[in-house]
């Protein structure tokens, strides 16, 4: 039984390096026919292999950074919440948590462009408040569901509470912080288109010229690229859930 599960999670996992190395040959190959057989000299001069990797890396910058500030914030924040003497602010955080999420992206980015002006702090700090949700949920279901027998079986066998949160509760919630983080941040990576209206730039930037100048190929590349980055992080984080499962 122990061998077949091996086995089939390891054809899991070749399945999605497969699927994942796919996703980058497509995102390359779409690259290389724009810039190699543009529309027009208007694409020529817009979209160029330097260009494509500028915006990527910006795009991957905003994501970075709001992703890493939004589990650094909503994580410790959920384990906090868990604690007897904090249960009591759970529904409050959340509550305002949430409030974040239920506006759309667009009007945050939009607010606070009037409170800290334009430029790609006004996107992070958007896409971080966007993100805090899925993160904050899946780390209190995580670590509320643990089963108290195994809690109470290592408080039995002496272990400090501070040693039982980290070494018992935290591991066996793992998975499911993990799954709250990979929705996050795949959220995060379409939503980063945003940042180009506010001149924070990403690929978002290829999404307005190509609307601007009426140019399909731009258009589509500037929307392709994020779709398939969101793709293979999902990816990415569907095989770090099921080694942590393992």
């Amino acid at each position: 039984m122990v061998t077949a599960g091996l086995y089939k999670n390891s054809k899991k996992y070749i399945k999605n390096i497969v699927i994942i190395l796919i996703l980058i040959a497509i995102g390359i190959i779409l690259s290389i026919y724009v810039v190699e057989n543009p529309q027009d000299s208007m694409v020529s001069r817009l979209v160029s292999y330097n260009k494509i990797s500028s915006l990527l890396k910006q795009h991957l910058y905003i994501v970075g950074i709001s992703s890493g500030l939004a589990i650094l914030t909503a994580v410790p924040i959920g384990i906090l919440l868990t604690r007897p003497k904090f249960k009591k602010w759970t529904s409050r955080v959340v509550g305002i948590v949430n409030v974040g999420q239920t506006i759309p992206s667009l009007a945050i980015v939009a607010l606070l462009v009037g409170v800290i002006g334009v430029g790609a702090k006004t996107a992070i700090l958007a896409l971080w408040i966007y993100s805090l949700l899925p993160i904050l949920n899946n780390t209190l279901i995580g670590v509320g569901e643990v089963d108290k027998a195994i809690i109470e079986a290592a408080n039995g066998v002496g272990m400090k509470a501070s040693h039982v949160l980290t070494k018992v509760e935290i591991p066996l919630a793992m998975p499911m912080i993990i799954a709250g983080i990979r929705t996050a941040i795949t959220i995060n990576i379409a939503s980063a288109i945003l940042a180009a209206f506010v001149g924070g730039g990403g690929l978002g930037n290829l999404i307005i010229a190509g609307n601007n100048i009426s140019r399909w190929q731009v258009l589509i590349l500037g929307a392709a690229l994020p779709v398939l980055m969101a793709l293979i992080a999902d990816s990415v984080f569907g095989m770090i859930e099921q080694k942590i499962k393992l």
